[in-house]
């Protein structure tokens, strides 16, 4: 895996006329993870997206070495293709995905269009794109939602294994994230 740090100096979100969080500042190397908890519409997403370089900062800046990998409710895959095609297009972008399909219990699905998948397999069809994409920085948007118990914890295990093996991952999530180690960071409602 390429080397990889992700650090954020004093970020501001703004959204519309609101303030999210002001004063963000965080510093990651490989083999770190860092859980972002908050309220719904405190700026969990938006960091993720400033961190992921398709969003800027109010203020402050974000430096990242390394590639990085976005998994959030918008799984990147052609709904009108079946979900091995739609993987396939990745693949070839990206390179082989080494049984990722299979691993995250998909295969019986390949030849189902994606927009008849659920919720849950959706997010592991996403998962499987990401460990295809061989990116040292993970991004995680709510990871866990519509999962089922043995996919979280799945899921959870990847995200072990990649910071293991010198990655990091930074997991905005309202759902408890089981990863040994992990650091924390709690936004919070900005009082102006």
């Amino acid at each position: 895996m390429q080397a990889c740090h992700l650090a954020a100096d004093d970020l501001a979100c703004r959204r519309g006329d609101r303030l999210l969080f002001r004063g963000l500042s965080l510093r990651l190397s490989p083999g770190q993870a860092l859980h972002v908890a908050g309220a719904n519409g405190i700026g969990k997403s938006s960091l993720i997206r400033i961190l992921a370089g398709l969003a800027r900062p109010y203020s402050g800046t974000v430096d990242r070495s390394g590639a990085a990998g976005l998994v959030d409710d918008r799984p990147a895959l052609d709904p009108h293709l079946p979900l091995g095609r739609a993987l396939g297009f990745w693949q070839r972008i990206d390179g082989p995905a080494d049984n990722a399909a299979a691993r995250l219990g998909l295969n019986h699905l390949l030849d189902v269009p994606v927009r008849y998948l659920s919720t849950g397999q959706k997010k592991r069809a996403a998962l499987a794109r990401l460990i295809g994409q061989s990116a040292p920085v993970w991004l995680l948007d709510e990871p866990l939602n519509g999962l089922d118990s043995d996919a979280a914890r799945l899921t959870e295990q990847l995200a072990a294994e990649h910071c293991a093996g010198g990655g990091i991952c930074v997991i905005a999530s309202h759902q408890a994230f089981t990863l040994p180690g992990m650091d924390r960071l709690a936004l919070s409602a900005f009082a102006p």
